[in-house]
């Protein structure tokens, strides 16, 4: 088994944790790994092992506690292991599977777990498996019904790749199905039968002249979104399909619940049958809690609305405000060009390091 070393710098360890592969389903080896570190080198944890996921914290009775959670797992490669070492105009880069999304945060929260030991917080920290999969199998999920007390905090910073910048709260979405249906007939007698797919006409004239919101919320811009992804029907080159089917995505603003979102599209869409196949909670900034107003002090920039949904959600769910915080371009996550700045994983350390230590300093053991 590899070993890390968690007080490297975390540009090194970021490259260590690359080159232990932990597709999703896979993460035993790179669990393992992190659990012996975290015991060997982190004595001042409590740390305990969920299926392939690994947890640990203090219990130091500081009067607020901050959740760092991270996912372990990657996607398929890519023709992109092991790491490569890139030095070009803008410094140092780091190439390979997981370099984005998301082992550069996750090197930022093991260095922080070994060499933060005396934090102003109590601290959690959380490395979880399947992120990258159906939801149903995500780790966070699993921690829910397992052992929910280690969720919950006064922030939770995520470290999804925002490109070093903080990304408050999350847009949810709702994934459904627009049924429409007709009869049977031979193409020879068409009169006789009903068209399904001539009737998606209506809906997708209501698609195109759509206006999606642009919802402000703690002064950040959250722009929602209605598309078809998909669209099926047919039976044979000669007759008449009696079904068709349209599939729709909607991303809607955290100033709306995922059953207020399927209200509205009930409206948008009445007349039709509509099947819900997919539904995620959006998570709302949460700007105004306490621990959350002093991250934002320490990264010395304005954060932004997450466009798109991460595991804030879940976090937001059990009352504790979250963001996203973490080195890499996401747009260049599950690409084969996935690479990132060295500059942003010590970005997100130093930023991370002040806001935790007593002092703004950092305390190496």
């Amino acid at each position: 088994m590899a070993t890390l070393d968690l007080h490297a710098d975390p540009v090194d360890l970021t490259a260590a944790l690359v080159d232990i592969p932990s597709v999703s389903g896979e993460e035993r080896l790179l669990a393992d790994t992190v659990e012996a570190a975290l015991r060997d080198q982190a004595g001042h944890l409590e740390v305990v092992r969920d299926g392939d996921a690994v947890l640990g914290r203090t219990d130091l009775g500081r009067p607020a506690r901050v959740v760092l959670a991270g996912h372990l797992d990657t996607v398929p490669e890519n023709g992109n292991l092991p790491v490569r070492r890139e030095h070009g105009p803008d410094g140092l880069r780091l190439h390979g599977l997981g370099t984005v999304d998301m082992k550069g945060g996750d090197a930022v929260f093991l260095s922080l777990a070994a060499t933060v030991t005396e934090p102003r917080f109590d601290v959690t920290f959380i490395f979880y498996d399947c992120e990258e999969v159906d939801a149903a199998r995500n780790g966070l999920g699993r921690l829910e019904r397992h052992r929910p007390e280690w969720l919950r905090g006064d922030l939770a910073v995520v470290g999804e790749p925002s490109n070093a910048v903080i990304e408050a709260g999350c847009q949810g979405s709702l994934r459904f199905e627009l049924r429409c249906r007709g009869t049977r007939a031979h193409t020879a007698r068409a009169w006789m039968g009903h068209n399904a797919v001539h009737d998606l006409g209506e809906p997708l004239r209501r698609l195109a002249e759509y206006r999606p919101r642009e919802v402000t919320i703690d002064g950040l811009s959250y722009r929602e979104g209605l598309q078809a992804v998909g669209i099926g029907g047919g039976v044979s080159g000669n007759v008449v399909p009696d079904e068709a089917v349209l599939t729709i995505n909607h991303r809607f603003a955290p100033d709306r619940t995922v059953e207020q979102a399927e209200e509205h599209m009930a409206e948008v869409f009445a007349g039709y049958e509509l099947t819900v196949v997919d539904r995620s909670p959006p998570a709302m900034p949460g700007l105004g809690a306490s621990a959350t107003t002093e991250l934002v002090r320490a990264s010395g920039a304005d954060p932004v609305a997450k466009l798109g949904w991460t595991d804030v959600a879940r976090f937001a769910a059990f009352g504790t405000p979250a963001v996203n915080f973490g080195p890499g371009d996401p747009t260049l996550a599950h690409t084969r060009q996935e690479n990132v700045a060295a500059e942003e994983i010590t970005r997100v350390a130093d930023v991370l390091r002040n806001f935790l230590a007593p002092d703004g300093h950092e305390r190496l053991v």
